[in-house]
């Protein structure tokens, strides 16, 4: 076990689990959709180099390609979004990945988590575009800000729009599924 941002973690494949103030990290829903938002819960999904096996994108020239493959959102960063009055759900900001215990404030691109047996690597921020103003006309100021822009992490508002991921290994991903860092970046 090592210990970076006041968090353990593990190298050992069989731990299973990534401690983030003392929260197991797991996969709490898997979404896909024909296109746009919201996506949709499914049980399980086939990570394919492009992303959720199933999953399209309404705007492939925007969204998607292999540095985009798989958007990941904390469910603690949407529950906050909610507790400012947007009416959201998982899956309505067109995340891939709804994660539980990964505290959003430590995630940073370089970092390289099993999921599954997947293996992705978070390549960038989210930047929200209109289509999420669905759930709202500020939603966008709401989780970026010129702080996050700039990529300072200290920012309130860093990671409650996603992040994107590479897929460095396909494989299969479950909900419930553990999250386990694996390489950490400062």
């Amino acid at each position: 076990m090592r210990e970076a941002f006041g968090r353990a973690y593990y190298d050992d494949a069989d731990a299973a689990v990534t401690i983030v103030r003392g929260l197991s990290s797991s996969v709490l829903q898997l979404n896909v959709s024909l296109g746009g938002v919201p996506k949709y819960a499914v049980p399980e999904a086939d990570v394919t180099p492009l992303g959720l096996a199933g999953d399209v994108h309404a705007h492939p020239q925007i969204h998607g390609g292999p540095r985009m493959a798989i958007l990941l959102i904390t469910s603690e960063g949407i529950d906050e979004l909610k507790s400012q009055g947007f009416p959201l759900f998982y899956g309505a900001l067109g995340e891939n990945v709804t994660t539980r215990g990964l505290d959003r404030r430590y995630l940073r691109a370089g970092q390289r988590y099993r999921v599954g047996n997947a293996i992705l690597e978070l390549t960038k921020l989210r930047e929200p575009c209109v289509t999420i103003e669905i759930y709202g006309s500020g939603i966008g100021k709401a989780v970026y800000d010129a702080q996050t822009k700039a990529g300072d992490p200290s920012s309130p508002r860093w990671a409650l729009g996603g992040f994107y991921a590479s897929v460095h290994r396909p494989g299969t991903i479950r909900a419930g599924d553990p999250i386990v860092l694996l390489d950490e970046v400062a």
